[in-house]
């Protein structure tokens, strides 16, 4: 791992998990719920109950309805994007940040390494979130998010970090990705990007590693010593 970060001239951070618990005090079933009911009670939705997937996960409901394309048609699947954007905006101001996080991205910029984010979260949430904790401008215009306009491409759709890497002018074996799903280490496999997984609790480390995971920690303040071994943390 420390050779990987070491050669790193670009990281990307996955939102929701390597930099903070977004829905913290906003839980996440109760979202999935409110967006399941606004499918369930459209007339145009058919028997949305046979489709819908069982899941505590709002994304997955979200890129459930884009999958059908007379919600698409309809602009039924965009306000649910919408109305899952403004859950993520109000939860921003009230994110837990996760441990190191901080001291890992002000220790990344002041080593040189540009910074971005690659997330199924909405570009707002993160900006919104990024001044509450004044890191905002270590990432600038490099915050690479759900948005409200165009097709939707969640992750492992490697779409936000070819983003990234454009938008940094980093070639892939020049970046690194820092991820805490399946899902992120897809789309850094797609995009030719090294991957470390952040895995909070063993739960975490087990599905990161079945799906291949090389290099996992339990803690960003791994990654800041490797970055910086004197680092006192």
């Amino acid at each position: 791992m420390r050779d990987l970060i070491g050669a790193a001239k670009c990281v990307l951070f996955d939102f929701d998990g390597p930099v903070c618990h977004l829905f913290r005090d906003r839980p996440t079933p109760a979202i999935a719920a409110r967006l399941r009911e606004a499918v369930l009670t459209d007339e145009f939705a058919g028997d949305a109950g046979n489709w819908l997937p069982e899941t505590d996960d709002p994304l997955e409901i979200l890129r459930a309805a884009f999958e059908r394309p007379e919600l698409v048609e309809r602009g039924l699947a965009r306000d649910i994007e919408r109305a899952l954007t403004k859950e993520e905006v109000q939860a921003a101001p009230g994110a837990f940040p996760t441990a190191y996080a901080d001291t890992l991205v002000r220790t990344l910029s002041a080593t040189g390494r540009q910074l971005a984010i690659t997330t199924n979260n909405s570009q707002q949430a993160v900006e919104r979130y990024l001044q509450t904790r004044m890191t905002g401008e270590l990432f600038a215009d490099r915050i690479h998010g759900r948005s409200s306009e165009g097709p939707l491409r969640l992750k492992p759709d490697p779409y936000c970090l070819l983003k990234a890497l454009e938008s940094t002018g980093t070639s892939p074996q020049d970046a690194l990705m820092i991820g805490d799903a399946a899902r992120d280490l897809e789309a850094a496999r797609a995009a030719g990007v090294a991957f470390v997984g952040y895995a909070r609790d063993e739960h975490k480390a087990e599905q990161l590693r079945a799906a291949g995971a090389e290099h996992t920690v339990d803690s960003l303040r791994d990654v800041v010593l490797a970055v910086d071994p004197g680092a006192h943390v």
